[in-house]
C-alpha cells in the first residue's frame, strides 16, 4: 500500500484559499497514487487539483500535477495558488521535480505553469500508447519545475 500521509489532508493558502482532500488513491497500472483536492476560496469550492507521486511513462505526458478551475471562477490566478500549495506534498514524497502539462494551446494553463516557475521542456505530439490518449488529441507541451531546496 502507498504510504499516504495525514499531513496534507487540508492545505491551507493566503486570501482564504485552502485545500481540502477528496481522495487518496493508491493509483494502479498506468495510474501513479495521486491526492486528490477541491480548491476552495473562502469556503467555497473554485476547483479542482491533484499531485501524483512517482514516474512512470505516462508521467511524462500526464504530468504530476492536474488541476481545473470552474469557468465562472477564473482569471484569479487560483490554479497558480492552488499549484503552489500542492507542491510540499510531492517534496514530502522525496520528488526533486514534477511534470505539469497542458494542450498546447491552452495559453492560460502555460502561462499559470510558468508563473509557477516551470520550464518547458518539450512540445509533444502524444503516443497512441499513452494510456489516456485519444484520436485528435492535442499536441501537449511538457513542463518542468524543480522542487529542490535552494
Amino acid at each position: 500500500m502507498f504510504p499516504f500521509t495525514d499531513r496534507f489532508d487540508v492545505i491551507p493558502g493566503e486570501n482564504g484559499m485552502r485545500l481540502a482532500l477528496i481522495e487518496k488513491n493508491p493509483g494502479g497500472g498506468a495510474v501513479l497514487p495521486f491526492y486528490y483536492y477541491d480548491v476552495c476560496v473562502d469556503d467555497r469550492q473554485v476547483g479542482k487539483i491533484s499531485v501524483r507521486i512517482g514516474d512512470n511513462y505516462h508521467s511524462c505526458y500526464n504530468g504530476h500535477i492536474g488541476y481545473e478551475v470552474n469557468e465562472t471562477d477564473r482569471g484569479h490566478h487560483y490554479a497558480l495558488s492552488a499549484l503552489k500549495l500542492v507542491l510540499p506534498v510531492a517534496r514530502y514524497h522525496g520528488m526533486e521535480r514534477v511534470y505539469v502539462t497542458c494542450g498546447e494551446s491552452n495559453a492560460a494553463s502555460r502561462r499559470t505553469i510558468e508563473l509557477a516557475g516551470g520550464r518547458l521542456m518539450e512540445i509533444v505530439s502524444v503516443p497512441a500508447d499513452y494510456f489516456a490518449w485519444y484520436e485528435g488529441i492535442e499536441d501537449h507541451c511538457i513542463y518542468q519545475l524543480d522542487l529542490t531546496e535552494k
